[in-house]
């Protein structure tokens, strides 16, 4: 199984995993029944999860159901648990959507909900962030996650979304980080896919952050609050929903 997902990821286009994906779950729940794990986001029960990964698949990442994997497992308890998302009535900008997440988000009646991207079809608006076609001050919450990783300036994408939220408005802008570097790499000489893969861990790519991605991400003038939530959550909690144990949330706040 952790094979054929691996090349399954290497292989397919992107738009057309998130297009059928979730089809073709729905036969593997069969094969995950149980009660040892739990997803957040949906509530299902599994024997569970699938792995899920590029090179080394994940034992117990996916979530046959929803397709939360464990970043998102983990930002869905946080919203519940820390921050106003379920309650108060927001206007939310989603960028570069996750398929778990956009039905229920888009069903919760406190919510003023738009998802965006440059390519993705689960977007309703086709939108490059480094020019978000919004007024200053339209939303309240933002959620970019694994984009910033992609972008030709985070910095300026980080100024975009500072932009049209609300003073008082927060935003959840999460990457993959290599907390062994101290410091962000970027090289744009470098366009073998092979090596990009090695270096960026994947090959579309731009950079890999490092420690400084707080700092890269208050150029665009958020203050950004460094959050260790899962490291605070009891062990149980953390291996029932199978949580990323060293993930940090980076809340951006205006």
């Amino acid at each position: 199984m952790k094979q054929l997902i691996s090349f399954i990821l290497k292989t397919v286009p992107r738009p057309a995993l998130q297009r059928v994906s979730h089809y073709a779950m729905k036969v593997m729940m069969v094969f995950y029944r149980g009660n040892n794990v739990e997803c957040t986001v949906c509530s299902k029960h599994f024997r569970e999860f699938m792995p899920y990964g590029r090179n080394a698949p994940r034992a117990n990442a996916l979530c046959p159901n929803c397709l939360a994997l464990e970043r998102h497992r983990l930002m869905n308890l946080y919203l519940q648990r820390k921050t106003n998302f379920y309650r108060d009535h927001l206007k939310v900008l989603h960028v570069a959507p996750e398929h778990c997440f956009i039905d229920r988000f888009e069903k919760l009646p406190n919510l003023d909900y738009i998802t965006a991207d440059i390519e993705s079809p689960l977007a309703k608006i086709k939108m490059d962030i480094h020019q978000i076609p919004f007024p200053d001050n339209t939303f309240d919450v933002a959620f970019c996650n694994h984009v910033m990783e992609h972008v030709d300036d985070d910095a300026k994408a980080s100024s975009e979304l500072y932009r049209v939220l609300k003073p008082g408005g927060w935003a959840i802008i999460q990457s993959p980080i290599d907390y062994n570097r101290e410091t962000t790499f970027e090289d744009a000489t470098i366009t073998d896919p092979k090596e990009r893969e090695r270096l960026f861990w994947q090959s579309d790519h731009v950079r890999l952050f490092g420690r400084d991605y707080a700092q890269r991400l208050a150029k665009g003038g958020f203050n950004v609050v460094e959050d260790r939530f899962v490291f605070e959550l009891p062990r149980d909690e953390v291996k029932r929903f199978s949580l990323p144990a060293g993930e940090v949330i980076y809340l951006c706040k205006k």
